[in-house]
């Protein structure tokens, strides 16, 4: 059975910013062909936790992935970052990928343990507790993305679709 992938990005919300890396990086992934699984993307999610979480898990509910990547712009990065943790007061949840097997192959990838504290947090740590309670055997990860130049675009889609290879296998 094919699996389903389901694919976040958020829109932008800062005046200087022309586009949101992780939307502009999704933009390039819809135009290829991918032959592991089949993707559905839910694209310029408002930057509002409330907002954002709640069409992530309508679109969860409706479309019953296998595994989900949630992706939010790292204007500072120059790697894709894949977060491990997501925390909210206290509470600290955890992906249940191995993350180690899930970069193998890549080469602008970094495993980070510091979600940002913004809304790609509060996002991850959401969707990761929805999943802990309504669906545990759902896959989910948050990828955070560099701002996207001539120089990087190729290489950082190319590990992207190295790490949603390695995700259907998983």
């Amino acid at each position: 059975m094919e699996k389903r992938f389901l694919l976040t990005s958020f829109d932008i919300w800062l005046p200087h910013h022309e586009s949101n890396s992780s939307d502009d990086l999704l933009g390039e992934v819809t135009n290829l062909h991918f032959t592991e699984g089949s993707l559905t993307f839910l694209r310029k999610l408002p930057v509002d936790i409330a907002l954002a979480s709640s069409r992530v898990i309508e679109k969860i509910n409706d479309f019953h992935p296998d595994g989900i990547i949630c992706c939010g712009m790292a204007e500072r990065q120059k790697l894709l970052s894949v977060e491990k943790v997501a925390c909210c007061d206290e509470s600290v949840l955890q992906t249940s990928i191995d993350l180690e097997q899930l970069v193998r192959g890549t080469t602008t990838i970094d495993i980070s343990h510091d979600c940002g504290k913004f809304v790609c947090e509060g996002l991850y740590y959401r969707v990761l507790d929805y999943l802990a309670q309504h669906s545990p055997t759902t896959l989910c990860v948050f990828v955070h993305v560099p701002i996207l130049t001539k120089e990087n675009r190729q290489v950082i889609l190319n590990d992207f679709l190295l790490l949603l290879h390695n995700l259907a296998l998983s």
